[in-house]
């Protein structure tokens, strides 16, 4: 259960949504029945160990909400109490979000991140702001509302979720703490549009490392995520530290560094994600399985990474001078902790 009341959410969240949020894609056995709790646990504690204040718990990856519930448990009893966890609300429908959401509060997450679901087709704000005020007023944790064009909401409005939409939301629904903001993404325009309008109402978070601390020249942002910046290692929280306490300049000097893996990545998902709406869930995990995470296999349907993507990634990681495993590409799908 949340250590804060529902109407205190969002002065709770401007104390304690702080610093950045990793990525968890949850692992799983051999066989895919059944979830790996010593590859959940070892990811958990090693994003904790890089310097991550949160982390997502990924939910689009054939896992149920019971199955949700446990993966929640176990995040909670390796993280302690000093490190906080996403639910993900990515599941198939409204009911079922609202199911799951309700078992990942008893199992100890602390905040929502809201997506909406392939087969949510609104074709006017009220349809949006319905589905978003149903799912806030049915759970007790703070939200992130999640404003990106995945979901194909421009087919409402140019900006996927307006100003006046989010205005609206914002009023009704006080559970809403924070916006993770990407309209019209890649280009910086939703994040700066919310920034101006809704920075002393709700935390703004940028989740794209590579606009975030330049932007951070002229914001002042507190909180980053949810993106998978974990294979990077201790490189974001580092750089988000310093460009947060001042030091821009010498966060810069990091983020330059990293520029080969940044790149690599860029290259990496625009070889699938143009057009399609989908992330590579695979690429994500095993982008992490090169910094030393569990790696492993993941449900069907999954995608595919060819040799060459890998390699590139893990040359990215190399001219960067950031940690990279050792182990062949062929240890990928065994994972660290197999079961």
């Amino acid at each position: 259960m949340p250590t804060y009341q529902r109407k205190d959410a969002r002065a709770w969240a401007r104390e304690h949504l702080v610093g950045c949020s990793a990525v968890t894609i949850p692992s799983y056995s051999a066989d895919l029945s059944k979830l790996n709790e010593k590859g959940i646990r070892h990811d958990i504690a090693l994003a904790k160990e890089l310097g991550y204040s949160y982390t997502l718990l990924c939910a689009e990856v054939a896992i149920t909400p019971e199955e949700n519930a446990q993966f929640t448990a176990w995040a909670r009893d390796t993280a302690g109490s000093d490190m906080g966890l996403f639910f993900h609300a990515a599941f198939g429908t409204l009911a079922e979000n609202i199911q799951a959401v309700k078992l990942a509060e008893k199992a100890g997450a602390d905040i929502v991140l809201l997506s909406y679901p392939p087969q949510f087709w609104p074709t006017t704000e009220q349809e949006i702001y319905d589905y978003t005020k149903q799912f806030c007023d049915a759970t007790q944790l703070a939200v992130m509302l999640f404003p990106i064009p995945l979901w194909g909401f421009e087919r409402v409005h140019p900006a996927g979720m307006s100003v006046e939409l989010v205005r609206r939301l914002l009023k009704d629904c006080p559970n809403i703490v924070a916006i993770k903001s990407e309209q019209g993404f890649p280009l910086p325009a939703g994040l700066c549009e919310m920034y101006h309008h809704f920075r002393e109402d709700v935390v703004i978070s940028c989740p794209i490392e590579g606009d975030a601390i330049p932007l951070m020249s002229v914001m002042k942002l507190q909180f980053s995520g949810t993106s998978n910046t974990q294979w990077m290692s201790t490189y974001y929280p580092r750089a988000f530290d310093l460009a947060r306490s001042g030091e821009w300049e010498a966060a810069m000097e990091l983020y330059w560094k990293v520029n080969p893996a940044r790149s690599a990545n860029g290259a990496a998902a625009q070889s699938y994600a143009g057009g399609t709406g989908v992330l590579n869930r695979t690429m994500w995990k095993y982008q992490d399985w090169l910094a030393g995470f569990n790696g492993g296999p993941l449900r069907a349907p999954a995608m595919r990474v060819p040799d060459r993507l890998m390699k590139m990634l893990r040359q990215g990681l190399v001219a960067s001078g950031l940690p990279v495993t050792k182990d062949p590409d062929s240890a990928y799908m065994v994972g660290r902790n197999p079961c």
